[in-house]
């Protein structure tokens, strides 16, 4: 039975056919990994072209910093901040045709209809996501889904099945049903279980699941798809081959991600070492496996070792580009972030500078640009902790200026800087212009998103704090109160949230003079949801254990402190001795 697609009436443009495949690799920090890989296939009478394109945002969840920051991801593949792409040129199409393709005899005419309706049925996917109409998009690929599920409980399994549900995964992808996805990679995997590895491109439909994997944070799976497809491309194309470059890529990632950092390591050198060999030593190609294995030296606290990676970054950039590129003021950010690490904040401090002003004498990107912004609150960041607040926060208030100027004042996201430029007067005791500032980013946020909205509470505990500090403690109270309720509702009443919220409300309320009883409840509160949230013997839980003791202290209830006291006793000596042995 042949595959078959279900098309809108409408025809849409084919212009973006390519005959090359192109992998896009990007860091830790980023929200999303993005690969793309156009495919050609013969098989009976169909030919499929995948065609991967960036799968949506996923928030990630990160520790607290004191400034905030906007995560992006480059859409434009050219290395920007902590981004960089690899180029990998695939054989063309008749290229492939005498090497995996030879044994088919199907006419041309055949072969390049079946992938045009598949090429014309992900561009009317993007075409209806991008003009707003997400109902008709997914209304399309549920058609096309149920037509492909009708064959398959028929019994056909093959690579054209595989493919069609591969369109239909990066549809979803795109709408951002990742639940779906979920399932239809499951059906995938059943189908390229039964496929024999000599089957044309199956690396390639393998590779793209290891990417959506990855991407869904499967990263066992995700290993195992760019492993068989290594494995593929080795008795294709030989071990020294740059198109192994991408599953090993793939792999070194999933393998970092589930601490196996040894063998990441070594994936990473061996990635490195097939590009220098057939691209050179001093070639931009080499940027993306060095980046990769210097952000995960970094992550394994091994910072010089991860230095020599990227400042040969940043010599190749200068060598191709010259001293004043914006891609070498890119690598000098990479850099001062290894220096960051190894605890030279003056060094790191030279080369942000340096980074920002090559990048923007360069034009390298816009004052607006969201990575450029991150770099500026990276700075800013540093000098505070360094004690040069003023000019971190000068940098701070630049952010926002231009912010203002490109978004309009008090637009949404005005809110993160004036929250920044916030902290950084607090720091510096100056709380009167710290909680004008929070007052202004509580108004916005209260406009945009309404009074009970979650997103409210960031400032409004912020400004609790604040008044707190000024010894405000009545309107303290009331704000941390209903910052409280809030995210009792949105989070559940033992979510972490809550207990961020009841940890800002327990000193206002001591220094308020409320019922002692009250407030040991509410710290007990805090207690529970950290030991589920963090640990038993978490640093969290050695904290509201210390402010625990206090309050039975107050209330002399001493026969409750032994082993409050006992158990505090062996959280400290452990937390000395994790502390002496990073040392």
């Amino acid at each position: 039975m042949a595959a078959s697609l279900l098309l809108p009436s409408q025809r849409w443009s084919d212009d973006c056919l390519r005959w090359f495949s192109q992998v896009y690799m990007y860091s830790e920090d980023s929200t999303k990994n993005i690969m793309c890989f156009s495919l050609c296939l013969k098989r009976q009478k169909c030919n499929i072209k995948l065609c991967i394109l960036p799968a949506s945002a996923i928030v990630h969840h990160g520790v607290s910093r004191p400034f905030a920051t906007i995560s992006t991801s480059g859409v434009d593949g050219i290395n920007r901040g902590n981004h960089f792409s690899l180029r990998v040129s695939a054989p063309n199409y008749f290229q492939r045709s005498k090497t995996v393709l030879h044994s088919s005899a199907n006419p041309l005419g055949d072969v390049n209809d079946f992938e045009r309706q598949l090429q014309e049925l992900f561009d009317a996917i993007k075409t209806m996501i991008k003009m707003g109409n997400k109902k008709d998009a997914v209304d399309l690929l549920q058609a096309n889904y149920e037509a492909v599920k009708e064959q398959i409980d028929a019994g056909v399994k093959g690579m054209e099945q595989a493919a069609i549900l591969d369109i239909i995964v990066l549809g979803y992808m795109l709408v951002g049903d990742s639940k779906l996805v979920r399932s239809l990679l499951d059906m995938m995997d059943k189908i390229v279980d039964g496929l024999k590895d000599d089957e044309p491109l199956l690396d390639s439909v393998l590779m793209h699941m290891g990417s959506v994997y990855s991407t869904m944070g499967k990263f066992e799976k995700s290993m195992l798809a760019y492993q068989r497809a290594l494995e593929i491309l080795e008795t294709t194309y030989g071990k020294n081959s740059a198109f192994l470059v991408t599953p090993l890529l793939g792999m070194a990632k999933s393998l970092g991600s589930i601490g196996r950092a040894m063998k990441a390591v070594e994936i990473y050198r061996r990635a490195i070492s097939v590009l220098e060999s057939s691209r050179g030593s001093e070639s931009e190609d080499v940027v993306v496996p060095l980046f990769g294995l210097g952000n995960l030296l970094i992550k394994e606290k091994r910072a010089a070792d991860a230095e020599i990676h990227f400042v040969r970054i940043l010599n190749i950039y200068k060598k191709l580009y010259g001293e004043n590129d914006g891609r070498v003021g890119m690598a000098m950010c990479s850099l001062a972030h290894v220096k960051c690490a190894k605890g030279d904040a003056e060094e790191a401090i030279r080369l942000y500078r340096n980074a920002i002003r090559i990048i923007k004498d360069a034009k390298y990107m816009a004052p607006d640009d969201n990575i450029m912004e991150k770099m500026r609150i990276d700075l800013a960041e540093l000098l505070h902790v360094v004690g040069r607040g003023e000019e971190g926060r000068e940098l701070l208030e630049e952010c926002l200026l231009i912010t203002e100027k490109y978004n309009g004042e008090e637009d949404p996201s005005s809110v993160t800087h004036l929250m920044n430029l916030a902290s950084s007067y607090s720091s510096s005791k100056n709380f009167a212009e710290a909680e004008r500032l929070l007052r202004t980013s509580l108004r916005i946020v209260m406009k945009t998103m309404g009074a009970d909205d979650q997103s409210v509470t960031f400032p409004m505990l912020h400004l609790a704090v604040t008044l707190y500090h000024l010894r405000r403690d009545e309107e303290a109270e009331q704000l941390a109160l209903e910052a409280l309720r809030i995210r009792e509702v949105a989070f559940g009443e033992e979510s972490l949230p809550v207990g961020e919220a009841l940890d800002c409300l327990v000193p206002i309320q001591i220094r308020a003079g409320r019922d002692d009883g009250d407030v040991l409840e509410l710290l007990k509160r805090v207690l529970r949801i950290q030991e589920r949230e963090f640990g038993y013997e978490s640093e969290e839980v050695m904290i509201t254990l210390k402010k625990i003791l206090f309050c039975l202290d107050k209330m002399g209830r001493k026969d409750e402190k032994f082993s409050l006291q006992k158990r505090l006793s062996f959280l400290r000596n452990k937390h000395k001795e994790s502390i002496q042995l990073q040392y």
